[in-house]
């Protein structure tokens, strides 16, 4: 879209972006936690219990990339918007 304009977008609509990519790593890193403590805890036998903090913390990691990907689907619209010939 840079290309389309011959000049830069909006820092917000780059802020967004890197929030966006910053929520898909936390996600991925807390998916790998849930799934290394899951394989620990079942090899030594562990109380069942304990799976609820990866859980949840996996599942507000969901909640924040979901929030940020309707913020970064809306931004490149209006970038869009704001390409497009008039």
């Amino acid at each position: 879209m840079e290309r389309l304009r011959s000049s830069p977008l909006h820092a917000n609509i780059s802020a967004a972006l890197d929030k966006h990519l910053e929520a898909i790593h936390v996600v991925q890193s807390r998916r790998k936690d849930e799934i290394l403590n899951a394989s620990n805890r079942q090899r030594q036998g562990a109380p069942r219990c304990q799976d609820d903090r990866d859980v949840f913390a996996l599942a507000a990691a969901i909640k924040e990339m979901s929030a940020a990907t309707r913020r970064v689907r809306t931004t490149l619209w209006c970038a869009l918007q704001m390409t497009l010939p008039k």
